[in-house]
């Protein structure tokens, strides 16, 4: 592809300008959302998850162990063990847009994982015994966190494209592209999210009001 012109590098400086500042507002939203709210929310949505036809059919799971303002993700990690599915966490590297997943032998193992200086529980870099999804089977759905969403399925992630580098990799695997969906406190969904073309669509967002 060209590089962008005069134009193209004006153009992409506003769309994170944009970005920047609708990060900012959506943390300041959720900064404001009591825990007691934020756990009302995160049940129902363990429930809308339980019930998907997408989740019921799956078999290798990705998904997210949750910061404080996060959609909690505690009771579908331990549905998913319950349902005998296989499940897999991320390990983000620093300083980089690389993540793996990794697989999870129980809703217990969540406590032997190593706190990160972002305070995200992974496992650790010398862990070298645990799955990569894409070393075997792929995956059949992943299950995204971010900060704000639309209802076109549009993301606005934290900025260091993970999950949009890690779905590149899933579309060259044999399995393909997994089924996506977005777990959301109906704060976080946005009139609209600006996007590149390096922003890959959610196929689905979960949410109160859906």
């Amino acid at each position: 592809m060209e590089p962008p012109g005069e134009g193209g590098s004006e153009m992409a400086a506003a769309l994170g300008a944009a970005k920047r500042a609708l990060r900012t507002e959506l943390r300041q939203k959720l900064r404001a959302l009591g825990a007691a709210e934020k756990q009302r929310q995160s049940r129902l949505l363990s429930r809308k998850v339980i019930g998907h036809s997408k989740y019921q059919e799956s078999k290798r799971i990705a998904i997210f162990l949750s910061m404080p303002d996060e959609i909690q993700t505690e009771e579908i990690i331990k549905d998913i063990f319950k349902q005998g599915k296989e499940c897999f966490i991320p390990r983000y590297k620093p300083h980089s847009n690389h993540m793996d997943m990794l697989k999870l032998s129980s809703a217990e193992d969540i406590s032997s994982l190593t706190l990160t200086s972002w305070n995200i529980l992974q496992p650790s870099d010398d862990d070298s015994a645990r799955e990569e999804a894409l070393a075997g089977g792929g995956l059949d759905l992943i299950f995204m966190p971010g900060l704000g969403f639309d209802k076109k399925g549009n993301r606005l992630g934290r900025g260091k494209g993970y999950y949009d580098t890690y779905l590149g990799r899933c579309m060259k695997h044999p399995s393909g592209k997994p089924y996506t969906i977005a777990l959301a406190f109906r704060e976080q969904i946005c009139e609209s999210v600006p996007v590149t073309e390096n922003d890959v669509q959610v196929d689905e967002i979960l949410y109160e009001d859906c």
